[in-house]
């Protein structure tokens, strides 16, 4: 009898140690963000509390600094299995899916004014699409807007004819307005970026301030010009076959904590920009004043490209058009309200 129930002891221990197991679930996630970095610290501090909250169920492992390669390995490994997720930035999935191209189109908002406006009506439509292709995301970082860094002045177009200019890997959208304007792209990952501007590999870059002095790109440039050229987000999402093998009680613990970091971001990252740009410039960096005429060639150049591109399916042409009418009534009702 003792054996009988040693043995029966057994089984059940074992059999609960594997249900224990099963339900286990540990998310490796990929990110630039670098080890130390406020971005790292706060989500390795909602890692800590999903834990918590889930008794341990769900775990989550970051891969900070890019050691685990740019946006096409990350994508791939987590095609393979060797990741669940990552942080990329708004172009880095356009692959998956168009709308992420949308925000990020050159001269398309003039201000953060104008991003908030139309992002209030269109998050819901970038979530739900990433969704549609197997992405669960936790919400949208502003990450600013990419301005033009150099090491001489660019106040005019012809400043940058002859010169390389850095394209993000897979920014098609960029790729073409810089063939448009006649200018000489060069596309690297984002984490060859540092070593092309040492070896000259490329001489002008677009980002924002904050990005600048984070990836430490503004060791390597002098000057900064005083335009928004396109607005900046980031991202981060896991695998929606990977998600769904939590309880829905987990999920729900997932989403509030991730969804609470990403709007904490958002938030932070607008007043953090303009304190990286003061912090651009005491370390020496000049803000270059762009030639009066210059920005409105520039709009002009990328609104007919932007159409172009809608044509072609490269980007959704109805939301497109949601984006110029909703733009449209906030200029009119600004401009109503300064009479």
């Amino acid at each position: 009898m003792k054996t009988l129930l040693s043995v029966v002891v057994l089984v059940a221990a074992t059999l609960f140690s594997g249900a224990t197991l099963a339900q286990t679930q540990t998310f490796k996630v990929a990110t630039l963000a670098p080890e130390g970095s406020d971005w790292m610290n706060q989500m390795k501090a909602g890692a800590r509390d999903i834990a918590q909250r889930t008794d341990g169920r769900v775990k989550f492992k970051f891969y900070g600094g890019g050691v685990m390669g740019n946006d096409k390995k990350v994508m791939r490994k987590m095609r393979n299995g060797q990741l669940h997720g990552g942080a990329f930035t708004s172009g880095s999935l356009a692959d998956r899916f168009s709308g992420m191209h949308l925000y990020g189109m050159p001269f398309v908002f003039a201000n953060a004014e104008e991003a908030t406006v139309v992002r209030r009506a269109m998050d819901g439509y970038i979530k739900q699409g990433l969704l549609d292709t197997g992405l669960v995301s936790f919400g949208l970082a502003t990450g600013g807007f990419a301005q033009i860094m150099s090491n001489y002045p660019v106040r005019n177009i012809d400043d940058l004819k002859g010169k390389r200019v850095w394209v993000p890997e897979g920014d098609l959208i960029s790729y073409a307005a810089m063939e448009r304007f006649g200018l000489s792209p060069v596309t690297l990952p984002i984490t060859d970026v540092l070593t092309g501007l040492q070896t000259g590999l490329v001489d002008v870059i677009g980002s924002s301030a904050i990005g600048a002095l984070v990836l430490q790109w503004h060791t390597k440039v002098t000057h900064i010009s005083n335009m928004p050229v396109s607005y900046l987000f980031a991202v981060m999402v896991v695998e929606e076959k990977r998600f769904n093998k939590l309880s829905a009680a987990d999920q729900k613990v997932v989403s509030d904590v991730f969804e609470k970091v990403y709007k904490n971001f958002d938030l932070a990252n607008e007043a953090d920009n303009q304190k990286a740009l003061e912090a651009l410039q005491g370390s020496g960096l000049e803000l270059i004043e762009p030639e009066p005429g210059l920005l409105k060639a520039l709009k002009n150049g990328s609104r007919e490209l932007w159409y172009e591109l809608g044509k072609n399916n490269v980007i959704p042409m109805d939301k497109l058009k949601e984006i110029e009418a909703l733009l449209e009534a906030h200029r009119s009702r600004a401009s109503a309200s300064t009479e």
